[in-house]
């Protein structure tokens, strides 16, 4: 993730808004939520249950807390639902993942990693993004990139390797609670 600089990043407890577009430049997921920090796996953001997540068409309330890593290589984004949730891990491929105008953006390239209580882990949406490296023309190196590191995340999260364990999560997770912003 390219940086407008390490020192531009809020204050941890700042609220703001994660902003996903589509290839196109098209708007997509607008995420409220709160900047935890920095650690050795990127920066780490909170959402309670309640807050805001909408698309064009849609609109989502996270029923529990939840957190998300914005690793340095700016291509993927990994969420960690608290428990009870059924989907414990959602990973965002992406590009362009950065910061901008003191906030986090980025193009959802479609593919996601999932692990489901009832489903184990998994490569989702591969339709759509069949449908959409054609329709928007996604370059060659770019599709080769994105599908290598699905399968790289996918294992890795099968593995429980962290930062893709709970341990690291749930460091994250207690720091979302303490400022008590619910």
């Amino acid at each position: 993730m390219t940086d407008d600089a390490v020192s531009a990043r809020p204050a941890p407890g700042t609220r703001l808004l994660f902003r996903w577009r589509k290839w196109d430049g098209g708007p997509h997921w607008v995420h409220e939520c709160v900047y935890l920090g920095r650690d050795r796996w990127g920066d780490w953001f909170g959402q309670l249950p309640g807050w805001d997540s909408s698309r064009p068409g849609r609109v989502f309330e996270p029923q529990h807390p939840n957190v998300t890593l914005l690793p340095p290589s700016g291509d993927f984004a990994y969420t960690h639902n608290a428990a009870p949730h059924r989907t414990r891990i959602y990973i965002d491929i992406a590009w362009d993942l950065r910061w901008q105008h003191g906030e986090p953006t980025g193009i959802d390239m479609d593919l996601d990693v999932v692990d489901h209580a009832d489903r184990g882990v998994y490569i989702d949406d591969q339709d759509e993004w069949d449908e959409h490296r054609v329709e928007y023309g996604y370059p060659l190196d770019i599709v080769e990139h994105l599908e290598a590191l699905a399968a790289d995340l996918e294992t890795r999260v099968l593995g429980r390797i962290p930062p893709f364990d709970d341990a690291t999560a749930e460091v994250w997770l207690a720091r979302l609670a303490e400022l008590g912003l619910g």
